[in-house]
């Protein structure tokens, strides 16, 4: 066998080099990016209040007011507008990653960037997102906050030298700590960061994590105050009374997810139709947004104040039709058109305003239901989004946080999942992913053990792996394998041992060719045209580690050997074991094994092992 030589990686670092994951360097420098994701995040919201008062109130203030209450008159069709056009030339000539509701791009830069996001990024996106909603966009700060919260991980992850997964680690606590800060909820910006930011739950990222949301929520604790998102007096949840009728929801919630996600890229592709640069299309989007805010002035913004009166129940159907129906409309519109801002907030404005509205219905119709509209609301404004994004999880969780009412978690859980189930039957790729997908990125973004990691090295590899004397010239092994030796022909590689039979050296067939077209050929002997520096495995070690080093070094197969004594030859490894620990997995997958049930039914079905079709 012929060693490979390292190879170089673009950074100039030898990749047969490994280095140890560097948790308490990576878990102070989280506290950092927490601290900075803080006061980021509390700048964000004020910059939104500083443009909402000069686009609206003609004021200089910082103060947060929403701007449904403005006295433009007609006027205030043109506000968005004149906001649209500044966010297109920004994205035209600052940066294009500004577009867009922002999770997306934090997920492409884990996936194709190696975790690299350009500094200019984080100046960007908070800026244009603020100009953005503070001209009326109808949109929430989250994702804006946590793709910069991301860039400011990034960004101490590149000043310093880190790996690619010390800097994801970095990236995702920036992500955490800007959604801990803006909404106080640290449980579920952990949560989702791991679902969609991650794609790992590890020590190594969860501790950072938490680090970094712990300090972020705490300084919004200390910036914002320490109330709840929204202010949300008792609700009856009814349960397990309505139990029926959050089932029912639950299909709503889900098939609207779905809709939604739908609906969204379709309008992004009849943008990508129009026969002008992209840089105009925001502005073409908030004509939309001005004329309907004109008629319904609670699409406008935010919408924190509206979402607070929904789960309050201070409005009547008829507002809750509007608002559902318009605050969606602009949202598809103005996000579809590539400009700044987040999808949570106003999603969650438009599903709360739904759920209150079935609940009005079936209360209406069937008085005896006693259904909670606020119930419904609170319930419907995690489930489609956590369907919608599938971090079903995460919304269950943030829901609950965001109002802090233990007794939201039943219907809350029911509810979500029955939503994800029909949003993973109906679409293959959630809101967040379908973007990605259509760039040629395909995300598996469930979470199971490696295989790899389960199994030692004595579960795959060959105990009796083929053996030959150091003596034997090469000439008589290509006569073996040219008569198809039944020891030798069955690997690649193939042991050299001594007279004791301790292992000496490897010899591949890729080794004995080229020993073959030497002068030399008829007089060397195997051990000379081998390979005596070797790269050994133990039996009890992880495969993991094994078919790590197998990569690095660019070899295909191991002697597995004794820890105390390195000559003593206890197997062999190769490719294919590793793939058999693949084939377990696959079988424990699709391989349905016979029950008791059929076996009283049929004694000889007992074990019997039947493929999933």
């Amino acid at each position: 066998m012929t060693r490979h030589p390292a190879t170089l990686n673009p950074a100039g670092q030898l990749a047969a080099e490994s280095s140890e994951f560097r948790i308490h360097l990576v878990s102070f420098l989280a506290a950092i990016i927490g601290t900075a994701a803080g006061f980021v995040a509390w700048l964000l919201y004020h910059l939104i209040g500083f443009f909402t008062n000069v686009a609206f109130y003609h004021t200089i203030s910082f103060t947060f007011h929403s701007p449904r209450n403005h006295q433009l008159g007609l006027w205030v069709i043109l506000v968005p507008v004149v906001g649209g056009l500044i966010v297109g030339v920004m994205a035209k000539y600052g940066s294009s990653k500004i577009r867009g509701h922002g999770i997306p791009e934090a997920m492409e830069a884990v996936l194709v960037n190696r975790s690299r996001i350009e500094p200019k990024v984080a100046i960007l996106k908070p800026l244009s997102a603020a100009i953005a909603i503070g001209t009326g966009g109808p949109f929430g700060a989250e994702g804006p906050i946590i793709q910069t919260g991301g860039a400011i991980g990034s960004l101490i992850g590149q000043v310093i030298q880190t790996t690619a997964s010390e800097r994801k680690v970095l990236l995702g606590c920036g992500a955490a700590a800007g959604m801990a800060a803006t909404f106080s909820t640290p449980i579920a910006a952990v949560i989702l960061a791991i679902e969609l930011i991650l794609f790992e739950f590890k020590a190594r990222s969860f501790i950072p994590l938490v680090i970094a949301s712990t300090i972020a929520t705490s300084l919004h604790f200390v910036l914002m105050g320490r109330g709840p998102m929204f202010e949300v007096g008792a609700i009856d949840f009814g349960i397990p009374r309505v139990l029926p009728w959050y089932l029912l929801l639950g299909a709503i919630c889900g098939f609207s997810a779905v809709g939604f996600s739908k609906l969204l890229y379709w309008v992004e592709d009849q943008f990508e139709k129009l026969p002008i640069d992209w840089m105009w299309w925001p502005a073409i989007g908030c004509v939309v947004l001005g004329v309907v805010g004109y008629f319904v002035p609670r699409v406008l913004g935010v919408g924190y104040d509206t979402i607070s009166d929904i789960l309050n129940t201070h409005l009547v159907f008829k507002v809750l039709l509007a608002v559902m129906i318009f605050k969606a409309l602009v949202l598809l519109v103005t996000i579809g058109s590539g400009t700044s801002g987040g999808l949570l907030a106003p999603m969650f404005m438009a599903s709360a305003a739904m759920g209150s509205a079935v609940a009005m219905i079936i209360n209406h119709f069937i008085p005896g239901a006693g259904i909670s509209p606020a119930a419904f609301a609170l319930v419907a404004m995690g489930a489609v989004f956590g369907a919608a994004s599938r971090a079903t999880f995460a919304f269950i969780i943030f829901a609950f946080e965001i109002t802090r009412d233990y007794n939201s978690i039943l219907p809350l859980m029911l509810v979500a999942v029955i939503a994800d189930g029909i949003a993973l039957a109906f679409s293959e790729n959630s809101i967040m992913t379908e973007k990605l997908a259509r760039r040629g990125l395909k995300i598996h973004s469930e979470f199971e053990p490696d295989i790899l990691r389960q199994m030692t090295v004595s579960q795959a590899m060959v105990t009796e792996p083929p053996r030959v004397p150091e003596t034997m010239l090469v000439r008589e092994m290509a006569e073996r394998l040219a008569q198809h030796d039944p020891i030798l022909s069955r690997h690649q590689g193939v042991l050299i041992v001594d007279d004791a039979g301790k292992l000496k050296g490897l010899i591949t067939r890729g080794d004995l060719l080229r020993a073959m077209e030497s002068e030399d050929a008829g007089t060397q002997t195997v051990l000379q045209a081998g390979t005596t520096s070797l790269l050994t495995a133990y039996e009890d070690e992880l495969l993991f580690h094994a078919a790590s080093r197998m990569l690095r070094a660019g070899v295909g197969r191991l002697p597995v050997v004794d820890r105390k004594d390195p000559t003593k030859i206890l197997g062999y490894l190769g490719r294919a074991g590793v793939l058999s620990a693949r084939l377990r997995q696959i079988e424990e997958e699709q391989v349905r094994e016979g029950g008791w049930a059929s076996a009283k039914r049929n004694p000889k079905a007992a074990g019997e092992i039947t493929p999933v079709k």
